[in-house]
């Protein structure tokens, strides 16, 4: 499965930007610009966190803006920005990621420990 989303206008959520989206079970890629064109991809694996965020404009326009927090060297934050569908995109995003890490092997568990013993933890 792929989605391909372009960057909106707010107004109208008309698509009149040269920035697209193109979202793979393996990859983000971002190409934005018109005279000098700028590739940025992004491995699944990498992606650390995923948030959606709309505004009252967005929602009025049904659209959405989706930041992935990843481990990437050159864009540590990877906004898609005004894109319809955004939902769907950030949960495939989040569905992606964790198939990715799993099959690379490189999940990160974090153990945080509440600081709170019980008794059964005193005695030991």
């Amino acid at each position: 499965m792929e989605f391909v989303e372009r960057k909106r206008w707010l107004f109208f959520g008309l698509p009149f930007t040269f920035t697209k989206y193109t979202i793979k079970e393996d990859m983000i890629t971002i190409d934005a610009g018109l005279l000098k064109t700028v590739e940025n991809d992004c491995y699944m694996y990498k992606v650390q966190d995923v948030q959606l965020t709309a505004t009252l404009a967005e929602k009025i326009f049904r659209l959405g803006t989706v930041t992935c927090f990843t481990g990437d060297t050159t864009d540590p934050k990877l906004e898609l920005i005004h894109i319809k569908n955004a939902r769907a995109v950030k949960e495939f995003i989040l569905e992606m990621s964790e198939k990715a890490r799993l099959k690379r092997r490189t999940v990160n568990m974090l153990d945080i420990g509440s600081g709170d013993m019980t008794d059964a933890d005193e005695v030991q």
